[in-house]
């Protein structure tokens, strides 16, 4: 099931994911040397991949209006 994001939450994601890329987390999609050149080694770039790959294990908990 592939969940919609709002833009303010994909912006989120794919920092944080970038930031851990760049500290030296492990790149969760097979690259080929080609993908590396075209990407250029950028982690923002790497993690971009990863979000439209659905492979990120990050989960947005939004809060439901409550009843009154």
């Amino acid at each position: 099931m592939t969940m919609r994001y709002t833009k303010y939450e994909q912006a989120r994601i794919i920092g944080a994911r970038s930031l851990q890329i760049a500290m030296g987390a492990p790149i969760l999609v097979k690259m080929t040397p080609e993908d590396a050149k075209r990407l250029k080694y950028s982690p923002i770039e790497i993690a971009k991949w990863e979000f439209r790959e659905e492979v990120l294990p990050i989960t947005i908990k939004r809060p439901l209006p409550t009843k009154e």
